[in-house]
């Protein structure tokens, strides 16, 4: 099950070596692994190599370190690219308008797959929230009625990477341009306008028109980016 390890690195290896066993099956969601005496004996390492694996492997978001219970391979793996993304993104120098060149590549692809793939439930909740933005008058609702709304495209794809994409790059622009984000919901000219987008992505995917779900949905795209460049 484990190889003994030989190396100056000897926590990456551990590391390796588990994130191998969960790629071939071997360790599955919600597994608990060995205890830290048992993984000690297994890979014939240091107890303190094993806890810098352990810890790395927390952060990285593959596992669940329960207070005496031990250490589990996560169940869920919605918004683990939350924190080592932002992490990354900060050390490299990443610049704000990447995040919404990330945005538009994924996002215009994704009101496609949303139009295609849409159920009727699905679009009632689109409808509702589509709706409810362009009625509220109060800022922080606009926020989280805006990011629930390209959530809820995001969500009828049901594919695992473009949700957790998606969600990294709506968390990405809450700690790097939450304050560009909230000024374009402050001017009711607009508010109108992104409600209006709204209803018109909205729309389209309800006809499962996927050509003309990716336009608005650019159209919609490109002019956040041009409002919050110009006011970052």
């Amino acid at each position: 099950m484990f190889t003994p390890i030989k190396s100056t690195k000897v926590y990456e290896h551990v590391i390796v070596q588990i994130e191998n066993m969960i790629m071939d099956g071997t360790l599955k969601r919600g597994d608990k692994l060995p205890s830290e005496r048992e993984l000690v004996d297994n890979f014939k390492v240091s107890r303190t190599s094993i806890r810098e694996a352990l810890r790395a492997l927390q952060v990285i978001g593959l596992i669940d370190s329960r207070q005496g219970e031990g250490n589990f391979i996560k169940q869920s793996f919605e918004d683990s690219l939350f924190e080592p993304l932002s992490i990354i993104f900060m050390l490299q120098g990443g610049k704000p308008e990447e995040i919404m060149e990330v945005r538009k590549i994924i996002e215009v692809k994704t009101a496609a797959i949303a139009a295609e793939k849409i159920n009727d439930k699905q679009l009632s909740n689109l409808e509702k929230l589509a709706n409810a933005f362009k009625t509220s008058k109060d800022e922080k609702d606009n926020v989280e009625l805006d990011k629930q709304f390209h959530y809820q495209i995001a969500q009828v794809t049901e594919n695992f990477l473009i949700k957790n994409i998606l969600n990294s790059m709506s968390f990405l622009m809450d700690s790097f341009l939450k304050e560009a984000r909230s000024k374009i919901l402050v001017d009711e000219g607009n508010l109108s306008v992104l409600a209006a987008q709204h209803i018109k992505i909205c729309e389209a995917i309800k006809n499962h028109d996927a050509a003309m779900a990716s336009e608005e949905m650019k159209k919609h795209l490109d002019f956040t980016d041009k409002y919050i460049r110009s006011n970052m």
